[in-house]
């Protein structure tokens, strides 16, 4: 065992012990963030706004805080992407992290001198609490690559612009930056694919240990390197054994990432975002990830079902109930407050909070008031896999509304298939099945002849790819929505 391997086992065990001591402790834990928070904020011109200098409780602040989203607090942004300071947050961000907006084009995520160690100390720490469970060390002396965004960085009035993900690649500790793979170089390629290629070049001859990534990413990775070399990932990394993930349910792409590598491989989950690093898994052999509570944010939950009431009922960590579906609003210190992230979660222990992420609020379908979330449309494709024995690349789910006359409307599922199954016709039943078994809504729908069952539309190779290129988001942490309520997506992956 290397001197490394054994340095790491000794860090573990200090780590793992402080996260046992707040997450023991969540309601006292968070309270201590809440009110850090308020104190911090009470002089900003936010602060100032929603007179922060009277609010003492939780309650207090959801009666002067309203929800919003990135759209709802651009008055506040933009005076600080203009280079004006104390707005949402004591001084100036140290970055902004720009991702791109939906609808209002690009957004500028504040990343402040105070929360930019909690990115980096969640990802440390989701390492090192699987090297404390499991007493494997032994990838620490390999080598590791982040698919990630480019490191280069541009200036805005005098504060750092970029990709969460490259701001972070400066932050890498220095014991682990001869272990780290690719290259400056490489890594600042701004074409994805010539950047997988030229990553395929610099790691195909390594002794890779550690990947990590988004999914589909990982797997156009993983998907070069077969083509490059002609053997399995597994066989020609023989030392990799540990995948590090997030961004999207992996679940869907389990069965081809272990035909791609030929074995299984442990993994480890996280929940980060440019607007925080909100969870990662914790245990192995428990379900969800571990919701971190005393890392500079402070949490609420509304249950999805009530969001879009005109005044729901907003929840602390004490009040949650598991298998409940709550859109996640966050306060932080980079100055988001009462932030509707967009996600949804599940909570799947209270001992300690543990989250499964079920999808985003906004996508969804409810045409017809059937409310299908992304949770409900990955676990029936799960089983699906699971009964059928097929795989697949990527897909989504949309409404078909525009039928004839007298033909029931639908859901399609567009599908790009890896292996075809041997019936799809079963394949359609277990979705439905599964769809209808979780969502009594839907169930009602079809029971009630408003409804037809949904119906598969398989796409050609490289479909989803080619629609993500089409809208500048091929590569990087960039994904596909899995639910529209509208036809936009279906209709470009359908396009001749």
């Amino acid at each position: 065992m290397s001197l490394k391997s054994i340095g790491a086992k000794i860090f573990a065990k200090i780590v793992v012990a402080k996260m046992h001591s707040w997450s023991s402790n969540p309601i006292a834990t968070q309270e201590k963030v809440f009110q850090e928070l308020i104190k911090k904020g009470r002089n900003t011109r936010f602060g100032n706004d929603h007179n922060f200098n009277q609010i003492e409780t939780t309650q207090d602040f959801a009666k002067q805080v309203p929800i919003r989203d990135y759209e709802d607090l651009r008055n506040y942004v933009d005076p600080m992407v203009a280079g004006e300071a104390d707005i949402l947050w004591p001084g100036k961000p140290l970055y902004f992290a720009k991702t791109s907006g939906t609808t209002s084009g690009a957004k500028y995520i504040p990343l402040t001198k105070d929360s930019m160690p909690s990115h980096i100390k969640a990802a440390r720490n989701a390492i090192l609490n699987y090297i404390h469970e499991t007493g494997d060390a032994s990838f620490v002396d390999g080598k590791m690559i982040f698919l990630q965004g480019s490191p280069e960085m541009t200036q805005k009035n005098g504060i750092g612009l970029g990709r969460l993900s490259g701001i972070v690649a400066h932050y890498v500790p220095s014991y682990l930056q001869k272990n780290r793979l690719p290259s400056l170089k490489t890594n600042c390629i701004d074409d994805w694919e010539e950047k997988v290629d030229a990553i395929v070049k610099e790691t195909k001859d390594e002794n890779m240990t550690v990947i990590s990534g988004i999914p589909p990413w990982v797997q156009m990775y993983f998907e070069r390197l077969q083509e490059e070399t002609g053997k399995k990932v597994g066989d020609l990394f023989k030392n990799f054994n540990l995948f590090i993930y997030g961004g999207v349910n992996f679940e869907p792409y389990r069965a081809k990432f272990e035909k791609l590598i030929g074995r299984k491989v442990p993994s480890i989950e996280l929940f980060p975002a440019s607007e925080g690093f909100f969870a990662f898994q914790d245990s192995q052999t428990e379900k969800g990830m571990l919701l971190l509570l005393d890392s500079g944010i402070f949490y609420e939950f509304i249950e999805a079902d009530t969001f879009f009431e005109s005044n729901p009922t907003r929840l602390t960590i004490g009040q949650v109930k598991l298998d409940t579906n709550y859109v996640m609003i966050i306060s932080s210190n980079a100055g988001l407050w009462g932030y509707n992230l967009g996600d949804t979660v599940m909570f799947t222990s209270l001992e300690p909070y543990r989250v499964i992420v079920s999808g985003r609020i906004k996508h969804f379908i409810s045409a017809f008031g059937e409310h299908v979330i992304g949770k409900e449309v990955e676990q029936a494709m799960n089983e699906a896999i699971t009964n059928h024995n097929f795989s697949i690349t990527e897909f989504t789910v949309a409404p078909m509304t525009d039928v004839p006359e007298g033909i029931l409307a639908y859901h399609e599922w567009l599908i790009e298939f890896e292996t075809l199954p041997e019936d799809m016709h079963l394949v359609v039943k277990t979705l439905e099945a599964s769809l209808q078994q979780q969502n009594s809504y839907y169930k009602d729908l079809i029971d009630g002849t408003m409804l037809q069952p949904l119906k598969i539309s398989a796409l050609p190779k490289d479909s989803f790819q080619k629609y993500m290129k089409s809208q500048g988001k091929l590569g990087g942490q960039n994904k596909v929505p899995r639910l529209s309520n509208d036809r936009k997506i279906a209709n470009l992956l359908t396009q001749a």
